[in-house]
C-alpha cells in the first residue's frame, strides 16, 4: 500500500515523502479501512514539525483523522461496507489503515466523505467549548477569533442549531460575507475597535464564553469583551504569541482561564457518550447543517504540493488528500 512517512522532524515539505509498504495482517478485534479522504490540520503540520502535543516513534505516517470503508473486519462491531471516520490517532495519509476496533466509529454511509473526514476534531472542539464549560441560556452571546478557521466555521453553525448568538472576530474585510452566510450573528476586523463595536452589538450584555485561537493581543481584546467571571478558553495559538493576562482581568473581572484539547477530553470522557456526540454532529453534516470550507484537494502522490498550499495563507478552507 501507499503511504506517506516522515522519518525525522522538520519541516513538512522537506520530511514527508510517500512510500510503498506491505499491508499489515489483520488481528483479532481489529478492521482493515480503505481510506478515502483526509485533511490537513495544523495539527498534522505541528506532529511533523515536531512542536505538537504528542510526539511519534518515528518513522511515522502522519494523519490525524480522516474517512474510510471498512473492506476486512475481524470485530463484531463492524463489517465490510461500513463507512468509518478515525477517532483515535492511526496515521490516516495512506491508502488502508489496519487498526483496533476501537479506533473508528461508525457513520451513515450518506454522509460526505469530504465533511466526514473533517468530523472527528474541528465540530467536536466547537460542540465541546460551546457546552462544556458553562451553561448558557438561548439567546445568549459567544466571541471568538479565528472566526473563519475550521473550528470557527463549526462554532458558529452548531451556536445557531444551539440557539446562541455569535460575535466572530477576523483579520479581512473580505471574510465577512461567507461567515454570514454560514450563521454568523456579526463579523468584526480583530483590532482595537473591537469593544467598542461589541458594546454597541450586545447593548451592554456582554458575553460570557470568549473562544480564542489565536494568541497575543486578539485574546487580550477577548478578555477586555468578557463579562465578569466569565470563560475564555484557548484552543489554539495561530499568532505564536503567549498569552500574558493584565492583572486586572483576574483581580476586578475575575475571568476564569482555560485550555482545551480534544484529544484528552476525549480519553477521559465516557465511550459512549463521545459516540453519541459524534452521532450528532453526522446527522447535522447529512442534513447540511454542519460543513467546513474546502479549499482543494489532491492525491496522495502529491503530498508536499497539499503540504505546500496547507500552509499557505488566505486559503478557502481545508486542504484534503485523496487516496483512490
Amino acid at each position: 500500500m501507499l503511504h506517506s512517512t516522515f522519518n525525522e522532524f522538520g519541516q513538512p515539505t522537506e520530511v514527508t515523502s510517500i512510500k510503498e509498504s506491505p499491508t499489515p495482517e489483520l488481528q483479532a478485534d481489529s478492521v482493515r479501512v480503505r481510506m478515502i479522504t483526509s485533511p490537513i490540520n495544523p495539527a498534522d503540520i505541528n506532529l511533523i514539525q515536531g512542536i505538537y502535543g504528542i510526539r511519534p516513534e518515528l518513522p511515522a505516517i502522519p494523519g490525524i483523522e480522516g474517512c474510510g470503508e471498512i473492506i476486512e473486519s475481524q470485530s463484531s462491531k463492524f463489517e465490510a461496507g461500513d463507512r468509518v471516520i478515525l477517532i483515535e490517532h492511526v496515521g490516516t495519509w495512506a491508502e488502508e489503515v489496519v487498526c483496533p476496533e476501537s479506533a473508528v466509529l461508525k457513520i451513515p454511509k450518506e454522509t460526505p466523505a469530504d465533511q466526514a473526514s473533517m468530523l472527528k476534531v474541528n465540530p467536536l472542539t466547537a460542540w465541546c467549548m460551546l457546552t462544556q464549560f458553562i451553561e448558557l441560556p438561548k439567546g445568549s452571546w459567544v466571541i471568538q477569533n479565528a472566526g473563519n478557521s475550521g473550528v470557527g466555521a463549526c462554532v458558529i453553525q452548531i451556536a445557531k442549531l444551539l440557539g446562541l448568538r455569535t460575535i466572530n472576530l477576523v483579520r479581512r474585510e473580505s471574510l465577512v460575507p461567507e461567515l454570514e452566510a454560514i450563521g454568523a450573528d456579526h463579523v468584526l476586523i480583530d483590532d482595537n475597535d473591537v469593544a467598542e463595536k461589541v458594546k454597541e452589538i450586545t447593548a451592554g450584555e456582554a458575553p460570557k464564553l470568549a473562544l480564542n485561537a489565536v494568541g497575543g493581543d486578539s485574546a487580550l481584546r477577548l478578555m477586555d469583551v468578557l463579562a465578569p467571571q466569565g470563560f475564555h478558553v484557548t484552543y489554539g495559538a495561530m499568532s505564536r504569541r503567549s498569552l500574558k493576562v493584565p492583572n486586572k482581568f483576574l483581580i476586578f473581572k475575575r475571568i476564569q482561564l482555560h485550555g482545551f484539547w480534544v484529544t484528552k477530553w476525549m480519553e477521559a470522557e465516557d465511550p459512549s457518550k463521545v459516540e453519541t456526540i459524534y452521532a450528532q454532529l453526522a446527522q447535522w453534516m447529512l442534513e447540511g447543517k454542519l460543513a467546513q470550507p474546502i479549499d482543494s484537494s489532491y492525491p496522495l502522490s502529491e503530498i508536499t504540493t497539499a503540504l505546500t498550499r496547507a500552509q499557505e495563507d488566505q486559503r478557502d478552507g481545508k486542504v484534503l488528500i485523496t487516496m483512490s
